[in-house]
């Protein structure tokens, strides 16, 4: 069996699925997946009319990310685990590569954070309540005015002491290779004054790749960087920071990833 997608930065590859794991995706994993959402968002909702810190919420939403962990048969290995209880606060920086990013995130990150995402989710059903309740970070960048509104809200959550989980290109890689980043993470990090973690996502394109709606299991990893400190530098640094968090990324992830790269690590645009 075979899929493929076309987008607006012209065709993708073809992505060869084997046809028992197209049916199986469809007649199981599809509808496992769909019952794990629908339940754990309603247990989130409910867990909502009480928890307005949003605990007990993040512990729902780690449990589901397990599960679709397990359904999908992919284990995860942290490479650099020591490095995630440096900072008590900081904004995780991640590349972005599958709608399994997400659950892989929230399933092994051992800490409570939020997440800055597209305002568009928020209409999803049940995804969209959950972000509501649980206090995640709606960005839209609609307008530039919008943007900025979004990064300030996430400022905010920085500065009660909870950190934040961004994918600073913005939207999924449609053929497994970073794509162009914005500054948005890096300017949170500097108006917060709290350090950049990098992180690379490392086999999650191969697993559920964009518009490719079959399951391949295979072993993921995240692969930790060194934190990145933002002191004494300030929002004019943003740029600069981009560049750094983005080549840091990118060497992790292509050291561990069977996708060669396509474009130079240091190829990164800053986009407002």
């Amino acid at each position: 069996m075979m899929s493929e997608e076309t987008n607006s930065a012209g065709p993708t590859p073809r992505h060869k699925i084997p046809a028992h794991l197209y049916w199986l995706t469809k007649l199981v994993f599809i509808p496992l997946m769909a019952f794990a959402t629908a339940g754990y968002g309603c247990v989130s909702l409910v867990c909502g009319l009480w928890d307005r810190s949003g605990r007990q919420q993040h512990f729902v939403a780690r449990m589901w990310g397990k599960t679709m962990l397990r359904i999908s048969l992919s284990p995860v290995r942290i490479v650099g685990n020591d490095k995630l209880r440096r900072y008590p606060v900081a904004v995780y920086a991640s590349n972005h590569l599958s709608y399994m990013d997400s659950p892989v995130l929230f399933a092994k990150l051992p800490f409570q954070f939020r997440i800055l995402a597209k305002q568009s989710l928020w209409k999803i059903p049940f995804v969209g309540w959950y972000l509501e309740r649980s206090g995640q970070v709606p960005i839209d960048q609609g307008s530039p005015r919008s943007a900025v509104a979004g990064l300030l809200r996430g400022v905010a959550a920085l500065k009660t002491g909870m950190p934040l989980v961004v994918f600073p290109e913005g939207s999924r890689s449609p053929d497994g290779q970073l794509q162009a980043w914005a500054s948005g993470a890096a300017f949170m990090a500097l108006r917060a004054g709290v350090p950049l973690v990098p992180l690379a996502l490392v086999g999650t394109y191969e697993l559920l790749p964009i518009h490719v709606y079959s399951l391949r299991p295979r072993p993921l990893m995240i692969v930790v960087g060194d934190p990145i400190s933002t002191e004494g530098l300030t929002t004019k640094d943003a740029d600069v920071l981009t560049e750094r968090l983005y080549a840091e990324i990118a060497t992790m992830y292509y050291q561990y990833s069977e996708i060669a790269p396509e474009r130079a690590p240091e190829g990164v645009e800053v986009q407002p």
